[in-house]
């Protein structure tokens, strides 16, 4: 039986563009990380770097891996590759299901987190409250649980809106960040869901075309050996 020259790139191309795609992730990730400018109220709400360059790394491997299985015809390597593929992918369609599942879930997680580490404000340093400030300006919104209560008797320019702007109470705004927050990530939960389906169809062509040459190699061996 011979390799199918098709299949056998097919599967290098998929997996050279799995390495670069990693290499992206992985790039963006650590700018991200190394970013002075980063806003450390969202970084702990959005606590997804470290994930980020995790995922990077793992998604650089494995393409690697693939490439050097399809190009050398290494079943060991494919099987390597098949199997990764598909321990990826479960736990993939288990944290996409789940998110879906429990999507209101979001709320009580990213309370937890910034509530425990930043409140009561005026107790944190200088520098929370200035990142609390630019998160102000930019999401239209003041305080970061209770509203313009946070800040005590000195409130931020920051907080203030035109009496016409929407959510503007007695000259400042009424929602707290914290708010904000919540409602930016449910609102790219589905993105992410969707983004992370897509991924696990991905995964699936690979796992295929992996397995179809892995068996493509064993019955070529099989049959030089006969």
């Amino acid at each position: 039986m011979a390799v199918s020259k098709c299949v056998k790139y097919l599967l290098f191309f998929f997996n050279l563009l799995f390495w670069i795609s990693g290499c992206i992730i992985l790039g963006v990730s650590i700018y991200l990380k190394v970013n002075k400018n980063d806003n450390q109220l969202t970084s702990e709400a959005i606590p997804g770097v470290d994930l980020m360059i995790a995922i990077g790394v793992i998604i650089m491997v494995l393409g690697f891996l693939g490439c050097c299985g399809a190009i050398k015809e290494n079943r060991c390597m494919l099987l390597l590759f098949f199997i990764s593929l598909l321990a990826i992918f479960i736990l993939l369609l288990a944290a996409g299901i789940v998110g879906a599942v429990n999507e209101k879930t979001v709320n009580d997680w990213v309370n937890k987190r910034v509530v425990e580490k930043f409140t009561p404000l005026m107790e944190k340093p200088e520098s929370v409250r200035q990142d609390l400030e630019k998160l102000q300006t930019e999401m239209k919104c003041c305080g970061l649980v209770q509203g313009k209560e946070d800040w005590g008797g000195k409130i931020p320019e920051s907080c203030r809106c035109e009496a016409t702007e929407e959510d503007c109470k007695a000259g400042f705004y009424s929602t707290p960040c914290l708010d904000r927050i919540v409602e930016f990530m449910e609102g790219n939960l589905e993105v992410v869901l969707g983004i992370a389906f897509a991924i696990a169809a991905l995964l699936v062509f690979g796992m295929v075309m992996a397995m179809i040459l892995y068996c493509q190699i064993g019955g070529k061996d099989a049959t030089t050996t006969a």
